[in-house]
């Protein structure tokens, strides 16, 4: 009976691939399973002796866990953390570190009988007249505070309160019209001031408050109307231009500050904005049309008025609302009523307004980005209040229901507005992925000229030395902001340019690591295994990069950790003096290129500190785990296992 055997192919295939996994468990298990004797001494596989050589270092792995959790923030935190790089907003520069732009006092919570904000700032105003400041309240540049409230309206208490970009004004309750924070602009106060309105006398003595049916404040503006109808409007011309219009005008319902201009709703129920149609745009529930907000009256009568920086939100006395100018974010996107429902009454943020219906319900629409616009409807809101970023609600017994919108800034906000945490979010995968492929360019380009040079030698080593002496003499940062320069000139787009920017740091900064590569692979060469492939025939290619090339890969590996935070550096340094990548792109460099002055230094140091902490921890951690690399790598820095 012929006995079955196992064909030869299988055989073979069974015996490499035994062979494979022994060769697996050698190289990172050490010699558990060895087909044969050894003399009592365990001998442990390369990567263990790594990984043991370098956990022994304690700063190393601290430095290994900062730059891990470090990459992870920075690569995965952009998806939680949304930034739109054109966004600015004039309302919220240079805003400090501050978390509670939101956060009504306690005293104020149970008792609301107004709120008002224009930008960092906000100001409510309690049923009793004590008058309360939250949020970002700090002028460090004019060293002033808005909490700082004036003694008059602490001892008498308000009856109305207003606040606008960088000052408020308040009524006390025996009329005087009492104002603090800047005045610059002739926002209040009766001295002359160039190019301001200035304070109407007829408020120098003050006003009864039985008889002020509205205080209003802008950017730099400010405003009062009366009961009777006689407005006053005074502040910085320029910031509103057609500010003269308004300084004493009659029959006036309502008044309103945009960024640009004054608005007001006539007691005959026109729109009245001074000589020229500042709006000229008009969304409705049916979409958008092309005319001025009293063209689309037509005869109808405007009862309510609010505004943002760029819109206004009116409401006719058949309870139509349409918003007028140019739209963004949302703005001409109305809110979806009930069968019935109608707007009671409007009022106006920096981007987004809010309003309560006769079925006590509060919606906002606009700018919603920070949650401004994300209210709970119940049924029980009597009030409604637009902070600049922020909507409250109050019930009937004048409690706060609910606040939504932006709390703050936990890194505060540049010198344009932006949230200086989302563009180091953005920028530092900006700055880590530049450094990456710059280090993958020069690597690649001096891994392949140091072996060719080192291994082959003779004028194969002479011509690529040559060229790699060429190249080291040239100054390197220089000629990258030469060169970062001319492409300025190019009509290409910013993805096209800072790929072109990797790419000049990888062509500029391969020529240590080839000379390094190079003394490494003439020192290998010489050694009985090279000269052994070359006798059974091996291709010389061949053996330099897969049988040489192999020995200095811990040359390399350190090499490369070291650059990685050389290129860091290099970036940073171009785009902090303006040849790298451009503004409104965010890198860490060019983020401290905007703070290259005293004023931003001295007074608002968030704005510098923090990038320069993530860009110092990257650069200091890497530099840290590419030395116990070089150690662990280095037989002879490695101490045995006792």
């Amino acid at each position: 009976m012929q006995e079955n055997q196992t064909p030869p192919k299988k055989t073979e295939l069974k015996r490499a691939l035994d062979r494979g996994r022994y060769a697996f468990k050698r190289l990172f298990f050490g010699n558990k399973d060895l087909p044969f004797e050894t003399e009592g001494a365990e001998i442990e596989s390369p990567s263990k002796l790594l990984r043991e050589a370098f956990f022994r270092k304690k700063t190393a792995v601290v430095a290994l866990v900062f730059l891990v959790a470090l990459f992870l923030f920075v690569f995965i935190a952009p998806a939680f953390v949304p930034m739109d790089v054109n966004y600015t907003d004039p309302l919220q520069q240079n805003v400090a570190p501050v978390y509670s732009m939101r956060s009504v006092p306690k005293a104020l919570k149970n008792s609301i009988q107004t709120i008002d904000g224009f930008s960092g700032f906000t100001v409510g105003l309690s049923k009793e007249g004590e008058v309360f400041v939250w949020g970002n309240s700090r002028d460090r540049l004019n060293k002033r505070d808005m909490k700082d409230i004036p003694e008059s309206v602490k001892a008498e208490g308000a009856t109305h309160v207003a606040a606008g970009k960088d000052h408020i004004l308040a009524i006390t309750k025996s009329g005087a019209l009492v104002g603090w924070g800047d005045r610059s602009c002739g926002q209040y106060g009766f001295e002359s001031v160039l190019n301001a309105q200035t304070t109407p006398e007829a408020l120098r003595g003050g006003v009864l408050p039985t008889e002020v049916k509205t205080l209003v404040c802008g950017y730099q503006t400010s405003a009062l109307v009366k009961t009777d109808g006689t407005a006053y409007a005074w502040g910085n011309k320029n910031a509103a231009r057609n500010l003269s219009e308004f300084a004493h005008l009659s029959g006036v319902e309502k008044l309103a500050f945009t960024n640009a201009a004054a608005v007001a709703i006539l007691q005959n129920g026109e729109i009245f904005t001074g000589t020229e149609d500042i709006f000229t745009s008009v969304a409705t529930e049916n979409g958008t049309v092309y005319q001025t907000p009293n063209s689309y009256l037509s005869g109808r009568k405007a009862v309510e008025l609010a505004a943002t920086n760029k819109c206004v939100a009116i409401l006719t006395e058949d309870r139509e609302l349409f918003v007028s100018g140019v739209f963004e974010n949302g703005e001409n996107e109305l809110p979806t009523l009930q069968e019935g429902e109608y707007f009671l009454s409007l009022d106006g943020g920096t981007r987004h307004f809010v309003g309560v219906t006769n079925f006590g319900n509060a919606y906002a629409w606009g700018h919603g980005a920070y949650g401004q616009c994300d209210l709970q409807t119940d049924g029980k809101t009597a009030k409604a209040f637009a902070g600049a970023l922020q909507s409250y609600t109050v019930d009937g017994e004048d409690n706060l229901v609910q606040s939504v919108g932006l709390k703050g800034y936990i890194m505060g906000t540049d010198g344009r507005g932006r949230d200086v945490f989302a563009r180091i979010v953005h920028g530092g995968k900006m700055t880590l992925t530049i450094g990456a492929v710059a280090v993958l360019v020069s690597s690649v380009i001096a891994i392949v000229v140091g072996c060719v040079s080192g291994y082959f030698g003779g004028w194969v080593d002479v011509l690529l030395m040559r060229i790699t002496e060429i190249f080291s003499s040239i100054p390197f940062l220089p000629f990258a902001m030469l060169l970062s320069q001319i492409i300025k000139y190019y009509d290409i787009t910013e993805t096209t340019r800072i790929f072109i920017i990797m790419l000049i740091l990888g062509a500029l900064s391969w020529t240590g690591l080839a000379r390094m590569i190079r003394g490494q692979v003439l020192a290998e060469r010489e050694k009985e295994f090279v000269m052994a492939a070359r006798a059974i025939g091996v291709k010389e290619r061949t053996i330099a990069f897969r049988h040489v090339l192999p020995n200095v890969i811990s040359v390399i590996l350190v090499s490369m950790t070291l650059d990685f935070a050389g290129c860091l550096l290099t970036e940073s340094s171009l785009s902090y003096l303006g040849f790298g990548v451009q503004q409104p792109q965010p890198t860490w460099g060019n983020m401290l290129n905007g703070c290259n002055n005293s004023t931003v230094i001295q007074n608002y140091w968030w704005q510098w500190v923090f990038p320069s902490i993530f860009l110092s921890l990257a650069v200091i951690c890497i530099n840290i785990v590419g030395d116990a690399l070089r150690d662990a790598l280095d037989p002879k820095t490695v101490t045995k296992k006792e």
